[in-house]
């Protein structure tokens, strides 16, 4: 298996958010790579928007008494939206952010082909979104440097604790060969749909 690496080889139309929510990235709970993936995150969302680019963002939906629970602080989206720039938000209630939402809709309807994802979880929310982006035939590219997860606490008999990066480098790896990944955000160009 190969994987792509490289700048890409034409701009994005679209920015797909990953449940960059409060819980997530500022407190204890925070992944450790938090001011790394807010900053890069923060510039995608900029260029995008200079561009004309569709931003979408996806909240979480966590149940009963978790640190996302709906209407709760850290639930809240942390980067804010525009939605004077037709920007929108979308909830879902399981990792991939095209199951049981509008997501395929609003992408298709607003013409786009190509998009680029960041956020958090590697291993989680943002595989599953690009795994299902892929098989809907969008091309995505995903930057190294704009997600970010948890470390992997030790399991006695089983490993030792696994640093958040390795588990994010081996989220990529396991997405295959379609996925674009590039080693920085800044390396993303975006057009409008």
């Amino acid at each position: 298996m190969s994987e792509r690496t490289s700048h890409p080889t034409h701009p994005v139309q679209a920015l797909i958010v990953v449940d960059m929510q409060s819980a997530f990235v500022t407190g204890d709970g925070a992944v450790p790579e938090a001011a790394r993936v807010l900053d890069r995150t923060t510039d995608l969302m900029t260029r995008a928007r200079a561009a004309g680019a569709l931003v979408v963002q996806l909240q979480n939906d966590g149940g009963p008494g978790s640190d996302d629970e709906p209407g709760t602080p850290g639930w809240e989206l942390h980067l804010p939206m525009d939605a004077d720039r037709g920007e929108v938000v979308i909830r879902k209630t399981v990792d991939d952010g095209f199951e049981g939402t509008r997501l395929r809709e609003l992408l298709a309807d607003s013409g786009v082909s190509d998009l680029a994802l960041c956020g958090v979880m590697s291993e989680m929310c943002v595989s599953a979104t690009a795994r299902t982006a892929l098989e809907l035939d969008f091309r995505v590219v995903l930057p190294h440097d704009a997600h970010a997860t948890q470390d992997i606490p030790a399991a006695e008999g089983i490993s030792d604790m696994v640093p958040a990066s390795v588990v994010s480098r081996v989220a990529e790896w396991a997405l295959g060969d379609e996925v674009e990944i590039v080693a920085r955000a800044q390396d993303v160009d975006f057009t409008k749909p």
